[in-house]
């Protein structure tokens, strides 16, 4: 019997199946797809590849995603129905505090379940990350979960991992970094002619913003493989994982790399549709938990 409840918004980016065989409790988020003036309405709980692919290829198209949080009252009824399902104690994870105020509603609607169910105790960790760095800490808390530790020990020992999961993220499209605010138009025109690559990371504040610029996608390799070489991924967790947009031939490089220079198997993921509609089809990342801090190396 476990001490506690395992839960996680959408913005975790862990396949279907395993969080179905791991009994993690599940909240999807909402997007939509829009296109001379059709709209379509999706939930974020895709249970197959060709769905995510699907997605991607839509973009490639021109239909135009928006995204939406989490609202008070999706928190509410998620939280309520564990509650009447018998679940005391819960750990949490939403989207970074640096992209959305998803922490703080997730604790509003926790704190109000409680009224009618004294027992019932919700500790919310905010990642300060998102997409699969969000699920690299989700799967932290499974090891503590089924190792028997208890909801307030789990949680804090994945808060004092956050700024230790390092992250380099490349876009291909830096037309959906504009849309997103992440760069100036200008920028953004320069940068698609001249066939520039920003580097991606989350600061101390779980925020995203562009650490370098490298020109094309075999130096935007070439620098993520360089920072894996300067510090990799601390040995005491050996743990790196991946993730793209559809693009899986920059993803199974970087795979490749890690299972040479380091005899890690990463875990290589397509990124779901809530975050990789801010990065657009295209994209790659490669994270992993070291030793130094975030962005000291």
């Amino acid at each position: 019997m476990y001490k506690f409840t395992l839960s996680t918004d959408s913005t975790c980016d862990l396949f279907h199946d395993f969080v179905v065989e791991n009994d993690i409790k599940f909240a999807p988020l909402t997007f939509m797809l829009e296109k001379d003036g059709k709209i379509e309405e999706y939930l974020d709980n895709f249970t197959e590849i060709g769905q995510y692919v699907e997605f991607y290829n839509k973009l490639r198209d021109g239909w135009m995603p928006k995204t939406s949080k989490l609202n008070y009252e999706s928190h509410y009824s998620h939280f309520l129905k564990l509650a009447e399902e018998g679940a005391k104690d819960v750990v949490h994870f939403t989207i970074s505090s640096g992209l959305a105020d998803t922490w703080t509603i997730a604790e509003k609607a926790a704190a109000d379940v409680r009224k009618d169910f004294p027992d019932f105790r919700v500790f919310v960790v905010d990642p300060l990350t998102a997409t699969v760095g969000q699920g690299a800490l989700v799967r932290q808390a499974l090891i503590c979960r089924n190792a028997g530790k208890t909801a307030e020990e789990t949680a804090e020992f994945c808060r004092s991992l956050r700024l230790h999961i390092q992250h380099f993220i490349v876009a291909d499209d830096l037309q959906f970094l504009k849309r997103g605010g992440r760069i100036s138009a200008a920028a953004a025109a320069v940068g698609g002619m001249l066939r520039v690559k920003p580097i991606i990371a989350f600061d101390n504040d779980g925020k995203l913003g562009v650490i370098d610029k490298v020109m094309g996608t075999k130096k935007a390799l070439s620098y993520i493989k360089h920072k894996l070489d300067t510090e990799g991924p601390d040995p005491t967790y050996q743990y790196c994982f991946i993730v793209h947009t559809d693009n899986e031939p920059a993803a199974n490089e970087l795979a490749a790399y890690v299972r040479e220079h380091f005899a890690i198997e990463p875990y290589v993921q397509i990124m779901g549709p809530v975050i990789g509609a801010h990065v657009g089809p295209g994209a790659f990342a490669l994270g992993y938990i070291s030793k130094s801090l975030r962005n000291e190396f």
